[in-house]
């Protein structure tokens, strides 16, 4: 990844773009060559989504003979769920294509190729995106086979839900790789573990006024939080609110900017001081 400060001073040409294209693209390639030979990667991205649609599925049968609340919005519990997984898809999808490199002890390779910290970035929010797509839309089908609850029924708010969703699991990506190029592979338990210590004040399966006043706060300054309200204001009173949609996308591009830049400073320190060849040990 070369430091030549000329060329990002100098204005991109087409043909800079181009090949700055082809090397995201082969970045790309290389994570669907590693998916495409090894089924049960493929099978995992698929498992987790299906299971907590099935579960959750069951769970919420049980509470429209029960609940008066629920049943005034079907498929509250699982669209709460497969929207959920965007988030957690979208996170553990980037990170993921980050520790495979990690794994193979590719870091090095990189930093000595002409990929650019930045093209890198953008090759593993292509793959989170893909990864993220392959988990969640077999759910969200299975879902309307099977309890007739339709993701899509939320229209085209599902598409801000959706970008708001898994941009912020970039962000919390990248946040990830940022601290295991800092502190080494011993970190990499993160990954598994940082999208669930905000599933509490995501207000997922609750609105945010169930949490205590000092917690509210904390909750609206996610940007998880907006979406799961508005989904709710979608099911449950037919509205859309707008506002809440600005609030989660100015929100996401503040964490968005964030993990950037925490990510490609850690790794250009760890290039500087060599620590690229090490962060698998």
């Amino acid at each position: 990844m070369s430091d030549n400060t000329a060329n990002i001073a100098a204005p991109a040409t087409p043909g800079a773009v181009s090949r700055a294209l082809s090397r995201i693209a082969a970045m790309v390639l290389r994570h669907v060559y590693l998916m495409r030979t090894s089924w049960p990667r493929i099978f995992e991205l698929m498992y987790w989504p299906t299971i907590q649609m099935i579960l959750w599925g069951f769970i919420t049968r049980f509470l429209l003979t029960n609940s008066s609340y629920i049943a005034q919005a079907a498929g509250l519990l699982i669209s709460a769920v497969l929207l959920w997984d965007v988030l957690f898809r979208g996170q553990l999808g980037f990170s993921l294509s980050f520790l495979e490199e990690v794994w193979s002890r590719n870091l090095g390779n990189l930093s000595v190729s002409p990929l650019r910290p930045s093209e890198f970035l953008l090759s593993l929010m292509a793959m989170s995106l893909l990864r993220t797509l392959i988990g969640v839309l077999p759910a969200a089908g299975l879902a309307i086979v099977f309890y007739k609850a339709n993701l899509f029924d939320l229209g085209l708010p599902l598409i801000g839900f959706f970008a708001i969703l898994l941009i912020f699991g970039w962000a919390i990506g990248m946040m990830v790789c940022a601290l295991i190029l800092r502190v080494g592979q011993g970190a990499e338990s993160v990954a598994w573990l940082a999208i669930f210590l905000i599933a509490p004040v995501s207000a997922i399966y609750y609105p945010v006024s169930v949490l205590p006043e000092w917690l509210q706060i904390v909750a609206w300054t996610l940007p998880s939080a907006p979406v799961f309200e508005g989904m709710r204001a979608i099911l449950i009173d037919g509205t859309i609110r707008f506002d809440l949609l600005a609030h989660g996308f100015g929100l996401v591009l503040v964490y968005l900017a964030i993990g950037a830049g925490l990510f490609l400073y850690a790794f250009h320190v760890a290039r500087r001081r060599g620590l690229l060849l090490q962060v698998g040990e």
